[in-house]
């Protein structure tokens, strides 16, 4: 039976041959929009590293006050520590959770360059405010102050990825020119700040403190805050830390926005493109069913007379009908095996670097879907192939 099939669709190979570059072309687009798919709703089932709930945060913008900047923003964060309802209160660098600003580098470890990695600022409450999960080791405090190298926290990702099996704890890594000695301190487990759907790669913390115990202040540009606030928080309290901040700053200009609010805002940002190529597809896959649907109309049409010869010579019309679905079925066989070649080249070269089970699981899936788009759409033509009567064919003829 498989012989004779593939003897009918020889027989007719540049209809078929055409059909088969369509459901190639299908199948790997289809593989793309699979494989973003299933990286993404990896990442979304991970667990963020870090809880959001009742942060908010506050930009302050001095503008063009030429006061000290350090000093105000020291008693702008007592100020604000004291406030009802406010439980901690840190500093962060611009990359702050859910933001659009980066700050990857490199760092090196026995002459070995580690992956580019996200780079963060953060001081001793840090941990405390964003509920950080301390695996190994300890987070910032004043033990830091008189240490012999400025200390480092790094993620789990960074750690497996630089120092293997060791345990990271004491490690000392370097800029690229080794002008600057870094001390691993502590890990933590996962940080995706970008947003729900970012992977969990490789990120370390270096401390930036206001003030240190030896008297140093460190200049502070653009000071960002965030603050973990008592459940339930809203308006009253919002416009409480407005009136603090203004009576601190004077002249500086304040923005406060929860993590939440954020958190939405970058998925928005995040999920548009990814719509944009869910309708492309869908529009995709409605040209290729009907391409295919009416390629079936056609043969049928062209292939009345074989039909009915075979019906008079007693072939049913279920077993008619099962040949065209047949035929289809090894005409998509022969499509996505050459698709899958293409896509088998992804996982091979690492292309994205993204985990192979991604791509695998999307050939998986597009497969899945191209023989069910094939079953559909052969289904009703293999119906009116079944039900041609040979009397009338052949008087047709």
């Amino acid at each position: 039976m498989i012989r004779h099939l593939f003897t009918l669709i020889w027989n007719r190979k540049r209809s078929n041959f055409l059909l088969i570059g369509e459901i190639v072309l299908s199948f790997f687009v289809l593989f793309v929009v699979c494989s973003l798919l299933v990286y993404n709703y990896r990442n979304y089932r991970q667990p963020l590293g870090f809880d959001y709930q009742n942060v908010w945060q506050v930009q302050v913008n001095p503008g063009q006050d030429s006061t000290d900047r350090t000093a105000t923003m020291q008693r702008l964060m007592q100020r604000l520590k004291s406030l009802p309802g406010v439980v901690s209160v840190t500093t962060s660098s611009p990359n702050s959770p859910f933001s659009f600003s980066t700050m990857n580098t490199e760092r090196w470890y026995q002459q070995q360059r580690s992956p580019v990695s996200e780079r963060y600022e953060a001081d001793d409450d840090f941990a405390k405010t964003l509920r950080l999960d301390v695996v190994e080791g300890r987070w910032f405090d004043r033990r830091d102050d008189a240490g012999t190298h400025p200390p480092m926290v790094v993620n789990r990702a960074f750690a497996e990825a630089v120092f293997g099996q060791e345990s990271p704890l004491g490690k000392v890594v370097t800029d690229e020119k080794a002008t600057r000695r870094y001390q691993v301190v502590g890990v933590i487990d996962k940080y995706r700040s970008g947003s729900d759907f970012f992977e969990d790669s490789p990120a370390f913390f270096e401390r930036h403190v206001l003030q240190d115990s030896s008297g140093r202040i460190r200049p502070t540009e653009s000071p960002l805050l965030l603050i973990r606030v008592q459940p339930g928080s809203g308006a009253v309290l919002e416009q409480q830390l407005i009136k603090e901040i203004k009576g601190v700053t004077k002249t500086w200009i304040t923005t406060v926005d929860t993590l939440g609010k954020l958190r939405q805002e970058k998925l928005k940002f995040v999920l548009t493109p990814m719509y944009a190529l869910g309708l492309i597809c869908v529009f995709l896959i409605i040209n290729v069913a009907l391409g295919l649907f009416g390629v079936l109309w056609y043969n049928i049409s062209q292939r009345r007379a074989e039909i009915g010869l075979r019906r008079a010579l007693g072939a049913t019309g279920p077993g008619i009908g099962a040949q065209f679905l047949g035929e289809m079925l090894v005409v998509t066989t022969l499509g996505v095996l050459l698709g899958g070649l293409l896509a088998a080249q992804f996982p091979l070269l690492g292309v994205f670097d993204v985990a192979a089970p991604v791509y695998l699981l999307a050939m998986l899936m597009a497969t899945v879907l191209i023989f069910a788009l094939t079953a559909v759409c052969a289904f009703q033509p293999s119906r009116m192939a079944a039900a041609v009567q040979p009397a009338v064919s052949l008087r047709e003829e």
